[in-house]
């Protein structure tokens, strides 16, 4: 696990320093060493935090004859038989790595056929130094993230954006368009980030930069189309994969560990895993205390379990590092959590398992139709699915202008056309609220509509509506939200993070599963569930999802908060992007118990508190080091 740099820029005669100090943006994502090259026009930086192949495995790495060299970050878990295929078709290794796979493998099979065969977490990128040619790959879901700035010239990439910065001909500039649509969404919802001229490269695609021209390409995506295994055949599949995939993903040199909370996902990956160290976290609120179910979990499999407990005062204090970290805001509030608990795992392990990825494969989220406890609305419901189309949406529109009774939410979303009311798991400002509150240089955007079309305009032939839901959430929320924050704030405390629900054999089985085994009136993720109850006890396989549970309404009703958090939004920088009399209303009426818009204020803090970090403060890393008790 590591962090990766370049640039092609013909205008710095002088590369080294500026390839250096890149590199040292990122120092966090790779602590153990560096690498570099530079070759004419191009150089090439490599932060490293070793994981596989620890005494021989630095980059980059060069092929035989040295006229390739590639730099990457992530994990290839086949990586093995792959290397054994690659020195029978002659090709001879220099290290034990993972890494030298993909270049021996780029050599004989090309681009497009390595990326069919390797199974992992990856960003890579491949010099040619014949030809000048750059060759990069992102993995199928958006693990690991990879960045470009292609303009006047001047073409950068990288794992973070921060490092940019560093080069001399990068123009950082606020990407106006970003702001409307993140306080919808909560996180940057657009392919252009929040820094003007900076986009991500997509999921499952590849990318070729070739005589000082950029093409992308998609090499992979999910296929949801229903299987006829029986009931029964479909949790033993789901099991047999999860089980292999665990297996794969604790391959690693050093110690490995895994995040337990009370929900499913973690407790089902940390009982397969059975490791030495588990870790949760609780806040010092009485509202939540999730952390404290995962020990009794722990306790029950015989594992030991460190329970961290995050301050109020830590937390906020945390907030400019975290949106540091994060390089474009994001105002989940699950990011608090998430920093502390792998800077509490960083004491003893420097690998550690999470459950990312099993609410998108396996239909797990509320909103893809499961609102309601009771038992009679869920069977409705299920029986009003299988109408034909035309009549189910007309009630659907009946169902939504009605007023609320018990089970109507539940009934509307298993009626309704899923692009008339689903716009992915996060919302927080509707649209027409949004537009308001803004000043008007920063309306003009693309619109919520225009943003999600994208995703359901490459599944409008399919039938299923939760299927088109996941496929959003795959591609929105959870590569821009969930995988975005489980990478930075790992690595942010030299940790690397590993998700193995999102394997790609695990997302064969997943895309096959019909929705019937997945959410029905029974609940929802229930064929996951019964195959969870089969290795752990039933309490847990039952739980209900609760994310990550943040008390952040007790953190801004706390006198010296608020006021901290008043005062924020009273500085003089605001008034460009806000209506500032608006927010100071909203923050007062919430405080004083009028409204209940903690989303709302916690969505504007987050923004702001990121923006004075990288353009009033100049993307100097905020010199805080917040900490995290050790329960009793």
């Amino acid at each position: 696990m590591c962090g990766i740099v370049g640039f092609v820029d013909k205008k710095i005669a002088d590369k080294k320093p500026v390839i250096e100090a890149m590199m040292e943006a990122i120092v966090h994502r790779g602590p153990n060493s560096s690498g570099q090259l530079v070759d004419n026009d191009v150089a090439l930086g490599f932060r490293r935090l070793s994981i596989i192949d620890v005494k021989s495995g630095m980059q980059p790495i060069y092929n035989e004859d040295k006229t390739k060299a590639i730099i990457f970050n992530g994990e290839i878990y086949n990586f093995r038989p792959l290397r054994e295929d690659l020195i029978k078709k002659g090709h001879e290794f220099s290290t034990g790595a993972d890494t030298e796979v993909l270049l021996h493998g780029f050599e004989e099979w090309g681009i497009t056929e390595l990326l069919k065969k390797i199974r992992g977490m990856f960003a890579f990128v491949i010099y040619n130094f014949e030809t000048g040619d750059i060759t990069g790959a992102r993995d199928y879901f958006g693990i690991k993230p990879l960045y470009y700035y292609n303009r006047e010239g001047t073409f950068i990439f990288g794992s973070e954006i921060k490092s940019f910065l560093a080069h001399p001909n990068f123009r950082k500039e606020l990407n106006k368009e970003a702001l409307k649509p993140y306080l919808t969404f909560q996180y940057s919802a657009l392919p252009e980030t929040f820094f003007k001229d900076v986009f991500r490269i997509p999921e499952g695609h590849y990318f070729e930069y070739k005589s000082g021209k950029l093409s992308i390409k998609k090499y992979w995506d999910i296929e949801f189309k229903e299987n006829s295994l029986s009931f029964e055949e479909t949790v033993q599949a789901i099991d047999k994969s999860l089980r292999e995939s665990v297996e794969a993903h604790s391959i690693s040199e050093v110690p490995v560990g895994s995040m337990l909370s009370s929900g499913v996902d973690s407790s089902y990956v940390t009982d397969i895993l059975r490791p030495e160290h588990t870790y949760s976290i609780d806040f010092d609120s009485t509202t939540y205390e999730e952390g404290s179910d995962a020990k009794l979990l722990a306790d029950q499999l015989g594992l030991k379990n460190t329970r961290g407990i995050v301050t109020s005062d830590e937390a906020i204090k945390a907030m400019p590092l975290i949106q540091y970290h994060l390089d474009e805001p994001d105002s989940n509030p699950s990011c608090v959590p998430l920093y502390f608990l792998t800077k509490l795992a960083s004491k003893d392990v420097t690998v550690i398992l999470s459950g990312e990825g099993a609410d998108e494969l396996f239909a797990g989220y509320a909103n893809y139709g499961d609102h309601s406890h009771s038992h009679t609305i869920r069977v409705i419901s299920d029986q009003l699915k299988k109408l034909p189309k035309g009549i189910k949406y007309k009630l659907a529109r009946k169902l939504r202008k009605m007023h609320n009774f018990p089970g109507r939410l539940h009934m509307y979303e298993s009626t309704a056309k899923a692009e008339e009311f689903f716009i992915g798991q996060a919302k927080v400002f509707d649209e027409k609220e949004a537009a308001e509150i803004v000043t008007s240089d920063y309306r003009s955007s693309k619109s919520v509509k225009d943003i999600v079309k994208r995703s359901y305009s490459k599944v409008a032939d399919y039938d299923d509506e939760v299927k088109k839901m996941q496929y959003l959430d795959m591609h929105q929320f959870m590569a821009n939200d969930i995988l975005l924050k489980a990478d930075r704030l790992s690595m942010a405390n030299s940790m690397e993070l590993r998700v193995p629900f999102l394997d790609k054999e695990v997302a064969k089985v997943a895309e096959g599963i019909p929705t019937k085994y997945l959410l029905n009136a029974r609940g929802s993720k229930y064929a996951l569930r019964v195959a969870a109850e089969r290795t752990l006890p039933e309490a847990w396989a039952k739980r209900e999802k609760l994310g990550f549970p943040v008390p952040i309404r007790d953190w801004i009703r706390t006198e010296a908060i608020y006021k901290d958090i008043r005062d924020l939004f009273s500085e003089d920088y605001v008034k460009e992007f806000f209506n500032q009399e608006s927010i100071l209303e909203m923050l007062d009426g919430f405080y004083n118990h009028k409204n209940d818009d903690r989303r709302k204020i916690w969505t504007i803090y987050t923004f702001l508190v990121w923006y004075k970090v990288y353009f009033i403060e100049d993307g100097k890393k905020p010199e805080v080091d917040p900490q995290v008790k050790i329960a009793e």
